[in-house]
């Protein structure tokens, strides 16, 4: 009986399943919470911002109906949520979604960063520059006081980033912020279902990466384990893998991210 608060569905566009399809999933799993976490709509008017991987806004009063309603079936607490991108210029309708939709909480899901008007996927960055532009921008967000906790951190690592002090310098940076915040850092379990990546000594899981995570028990930040789930069948035991790794690691994940 465990919990998971990271969850997509068919809206987002790239995941499998409806809201009920997830629920009946994790009550035949054993699960104590589940919270989803569907990418978040933008503006009308904005509706060419990540097209691919994100409901658009009238539909979210489908996402949010639709966990309601399932709610009411499930034997455990189901929490409504948006994982957002994080870009200064929309911090106000990140604020404005939570209220719009009555919503529970909000998940940092930090996949790009805007270099010079162009939004580049975390793991393809090449210049020192761009990656501490990443890293500004996650810190940035994790002190903008919206997010109930950031998802897959190590996510820069997935193509097979070689580990290097200015990369344990930046997570450094971006762990004492979370814990300055009180904000909990995800162990991802899509992640640990992805391909092996060729790293500095050799094949390893694109994330979660180890020496972050070692870092993060030093220096004693939150964690919580979630799944990411884009199946149904994954809900609950990409959870139960997470779980298994932050065992490694002495890591004694948190219950709830409320």
């Amino acid at each position: 009986m465990i919990p998971n608060f990271h969850t997509h569905t068919y809206l987002c566009k790239h995941a499998e399943g409806t809201v009920a399809d997830y629920v009946a999933a994790a009550i035949s799993a054993g699960c104590s919470a589940l919270g989803f976490s569907d990418h978040c709509p933008y503006p009308e008017d904005k509706n060419d911002t990540w097209p691919g991987i994100r409901m658009f806004i009238d539909e979210g009063q489908i996402y949010v109906k639709e966990i309601k309603e399932a709610a009411k079936k499930a034997p455990f607490p189901v929490y409504s949520g948006f994982e957002c991108e994080y870009d200064k210029r929309y911090h106000n309708w990140y604020a404005e979604l939570r209220q719009r939709f009555n919503l529970d909480y909000l998940v940092l899901g930090p996949h790009w960063v805007d270099v010079y008007g162009e939004f580049v996927y975390a793991p393809q960055l090449e210049s020192s520059k761009d990656v501490h532009r990443y890293f500004d921008n996650m810190i940035q967000a994790i002190s903008s006081g919206l997010f109930n906790f950031v998802a897959h951190p190590d996510l820069i690592m997935a193509d097979g980033r070689c580990w290097t002090e200015d990369l344990a310098a930046c997570f450094s940076a971006v762990i004492e912020a979370a814990m300055d915040c009180n904000m909990p850092l995800e162990i991802n379990g899509a992640g640990l279902s992805r391909q092996l990546v060729i790293g500095e000594h050799g094949l390893r899981k694109p994330y979660p990466m180890d020496q972050f995570w070692e870092l993060v028990v030093k220096k004693g930040a939150k964690v919580v384990c979630n799944s990411d789930a884009h199946r149904p069948c994954d809900v609950i035991a990409f959870a139960v893998a997470t779980r298994k790794y932050a065992e490694k690691f002495g890591i004694k994940p948190l219950d709830t991210i409320f």
